[in-house]
């Protein structure tokens, strides 16, 4: 489409169930992971963010519970045109904690007690890993990111305790690992440098069985090399799922792997000065 940013063309496409997988979609454009909750819980949940930053990196929340469209700061979403509940190209639901099925929109089942918040995403450095002949496995493959449950614990907030983080992983050599966290550790708003590398890092994140993600699908690996984990903006889901008895409604997320295109420039993390959002 002409004359409208290839952010705003990319949301069109996912309204229009066009769009899946995001990997690669809109160069230069954060991505932004969904949590959305009844307002009860939204204080909880904000502090649950400041207080985990680098697995929950808070890039925006709706202003007003109910509204789909007012996103704050609205830097992150510049167009007038834009709805939470279907700019995703997939979406999560949960009842009482506990994912109950998948959706293409979220039209028929919102509340005007919800409140959304948008998560950072690390689709958002890739382009970076690319541009320095670093491209993630899944965008050669175009399959999925693998995603695993780690045993790093999430500091609690209110009623979310007992959560864990959840590590995305992309495989490289050892010699390139320095590069990757080099290029990456200036996205703090979309997760940051690594946290574990190689497979003594796999095993000190608990996990057991690198060919069976628990999100995602499996990444081929070629001679040589290592697995590379960040933290991963579904960790939400999984703080979701540990407060599953205190937690009346719906809750809302996004598809793993199946994230909003903002309006927000990669550069915008210099102009920010790496500050908190």
């Amino acid at each position: 489409m002409e004359n409208i940013p290839a952010s705003h063309h990319a949301r069109l496409l996912c309204r229009q169930n066009q769009l899946t997988n995001t990997a690669g979609i809109a160069p230069g454009y954060l991505q932004a992971n969904l949590l959305v909750l009844p307002a009860k819980y939204a204080a909880d949940f904000h502090d649950l963010c400041l207080r985990n930053p680098v697995p929950c990196p808070l890039l925006g929340m709706t202003s007003v519970p109910g509204d789909a469209s007012a996103i704050q700061p609205s830097k992150c979403i510049q167009s007038q045109d834009f709805d939470i509940r279907t700019d995703f190209p997939k979406y999560r639901v949960y009842s009482g904690g506990k994912f109950i099925e998948g959706r293409r929109n979220l039209l028929d089942v919102w509340r005007e007690d919800h409140v959304g918040f948008l998560i950072g995403c690390s689709f958002s450095f890739e382009d970076a890993l690319a541009a320095a002949g670093l491209p993630p496995r899944h965008h050669k493959t175009g399959t999925i990111v693998a995603m695993y449950r780690s045993n790093i614990p999430l500091l609690p907030a209110g009623i979310f305790t007992g959560g864990h983080c959840i590590v995305s992983m992309r495989p490289y050599r050892p010699e390139d690992i320095e590069r990757v966290r080099d290029i990456t550790r200036v996205y703090r708003l979309t997760h940051g440098e690594p946290v574990a590398w190689g497979w003594d890092g796999a095993k000190q994140l608990g996990i057991v069985d690198i060919d069976k993600p628990d999100f995602g699908e499996p990444q081929s690996f070629d001679e040589g090399e290592v697995p590379v984990f960040w933290a991963c903006g579904v960790t939400p889901q999984i703080a979701v799922e540990a407060a599953s008895d205190k937690i009346e409604g719906l809750v809302f997320a996004h598809e793993p792997g199946h994230m909003l295109i903002t309006d927000w420039t990669a550069d915008i993390l210099q102009r920010l000065k790496l500050g908190i959002v």
